[in-house]
């Protein structure tokens, strides 16, 4: 004769699931009459996006420069075309380099070009004519693509002379092809990098001030007097902001997609896939801060200072991973926007690459259980 299930488990499990449901009926309209929430979860994602996608360009085209022409011959007004023809740059020209040097002091322009006076000379004897370029060291990335870009319009025009000039036929010529970003421009990546950006502060800074807003107001000590379990409380705590980070992310790639012409080749599986698991870590350092903290303005200068600077700056989004110091190397392995960002970019730019996107999604998830038993620990002794 079989026994008959005992309903204490039946009336647990339901009772578990009013709770839960009143938890995450609780958060959301906490959410929606909070005006903070809104203007951290809506209006400044998109405030950094039009910032990246308007205000910072990584793009050099049309760098201003002098181009100083001491000789007036055929040849040096050639040489003088290849650059004004160049959409590198926009040259002001002139006959004495001391015209110019006021202005690079001051930075109105980015380098001078000076064709010598015994350039035509030396290009007619067979000797290597040189042009001297003046660059301000002070700012040595520009520093060094003005010095690039001269070379090759020297390069190309050289070419371009040879061909003209030589019976033995034309020389060898380079034909340059760039795969998925084609144009060059910075906007392509930029762009779905700061998806990366918005989706931090969504998860983190306003996870962190909400949940530390009720440990200052007492909510959170009358929610541990209840039958309410550590697990369901942080459960509770992170599906309203994790369905709205990922409402803000959907917001922010249809803008990048029809507002700003970013292309998007990858799949949308794989775009909330990866989002989705990002959110994991995003969230657990919140609820961590908040545990650990209690108070809403350290907990706002925390999720700046370890979740959104450390994206910012140490996930390869503006600087290149590789270029920094070894030790510097090892600790963006903990960032988890250094697993998402490259990952958001391979999805707009080149399509589904799934062995990257399952190193990533594994990556983040680890960091992810480690806040989350952090968090979960620290709220156990608490209610302890």
């Amino acid at each position: 004769m079989t026994a008959p299930l005992p309903k204490t488990s039946a009336l647990s499990l339901s009772n578990r699931t009013r709770r839960f449901a009143a938890l995450v009926r609780k958060e959301s309209l906490q959410v929606i009459r909070d005006p903070s929430s809104i203007l951290i979860a809506f209006v400044l994602p998109l405030i950094l996006l039009f910032l990246f996608g308007y205000g910072v360009s990584l793009d050099t085209t049309r760098t201003h420069v002098g181009l100083v022409i001491e000789e007036m011959t055929p040849l040096t007004n050639d040489l003088a075309a290849s650059f004004q023809g160049s959409r590198y740059f926009l040259v002001t020209t002139g006959r004495d380099r001391r015209l110019f040097e006021e202005d690079l002091v001051l930075a109105r322009l980015r380098g001078i070009i000076v064709i010598p006076a015994d350039f035509t000379r030396n290009y007619a004897a067979g000797n290597r004519p040189q042009v001297q370029v003046i660059v301000d060291g002070s700012d040595p990335n520009t520093a060094n693509l003005v010095q690039n870009y001269v070379q090759g319009a020297v390069a190309n025009w050289q070419l371009q002379r040879q061909s003209e000039t030589e019976l033995t036929g034309p020389p060898i010529s380079v034909e340059q092809r760039f795969w998925f970003n084609p144009e060059l421009t910075s906007r392509s990546f930029l762009v779905p990098g700061s998806i990366a950006i918005v989706m931090t502060l969504v998860g983190t800074l306003l996870t962190s001030l909400v949940v530390a807003r009720e440990w200052e107001r007492g909510t959170m000590e009358a929610m541990m007097a209840t039958p309410v379990t550590a697990v369901e409380l942080l459960a509770g705590k992170i599906l309203p902001y994790f369905l709205l980070g990922l409402t803000a992310m959907t917001l922010c790639v249809v803008l990048a997609v029809f507002l700003f012409g970013v292309p998007f080749r990858g799949s949308v599986l794989a775009l909330y896939a990866l989002s989705a698991v990002f959110l994991i870590p995003a969230l657990g350092q919140g609820l961590l801060i908040s545990a650990a903290t209690k108070n809403q303005f350290l907990a706002s200068q925390l999720a700046l200072i370890t979740a959104f600077l450390p994206s910012f700056l140490l996930s390869g989004f503006l600087f290149e991973i590789n270029s920094m110091p070894t030790a510097i190397q090892w600790i963006t392995f903990i960032v988890p926007a250094r697993y998402l960002i490259p990952s958001l970019q391979t999805v707009f730019l080149a399509g589904d690459i799934w062995p990257m996107f399952l190193h990533s999604i594994i990556a983040m998830s680890l960091i992810g259980s480690v806040f989350f038993l952090l968090a979960a620990r620290s709220t156990r002794k608490r209610i302890g």
